[in-house]
């Protein structure tokens, strides 16, 4: 993988992040996740302005992680979930070091209970 191609993914995960990291987008997300929806249907469950919820809507749509539409006066909004995949991807290494790491504490645990055992030191109840 050359480094252009690195650095544009690495710049296409932080910009999803940096979305992700407000709650209030990510319960725009939620929401998509169910389908489409307009601006007004998406800011009903917060206490705030239009014009603060198309500032979330267009952090999201910067990040690619929603899209919207023109349809006459009504502006449908819809979930983009490839920056998700892309996330889900990069976490995936993660989860496997995680997971062989774990498995070494509970091989290493076993021993340690084993020689226990040998030696005589378990306690009985």
């Amino acid at each position: 993988m050359s480094a252009a191609t690195l650095r544009t993914e690495n710049d296409r995960l932080s910009s999803t992040f940096s979305a992700l990291a407000d709650p209030t987008r990510r319960a725009i997300l939620a929401r998509l996740a169910s389908g489409e929806a307009s601006v007004t249907e998406l800011a009903e469950p917060f206490e705030m302005s239009l014009p603060a919820i198309s500032k979330h809507l267009r952090v999201l749509e910067g990040a690619g992680l929603i899209a919207r539409r023109k349809e006459a006066q009504w502006r449908p909004c819809r979930l983009e979930a490839r920056p998700l995949k892309d996330i889900a991807h990069w976490t995936e290494n993660y989860r496997q070091f995680w997971d062989e790491s774990f498995d070494r504490l509970d091989a290493y645990l076993r021993e340690v209970e084993s020689e226990a055992k040998h030696h005589g030191r378990t306690k009985k109840h």
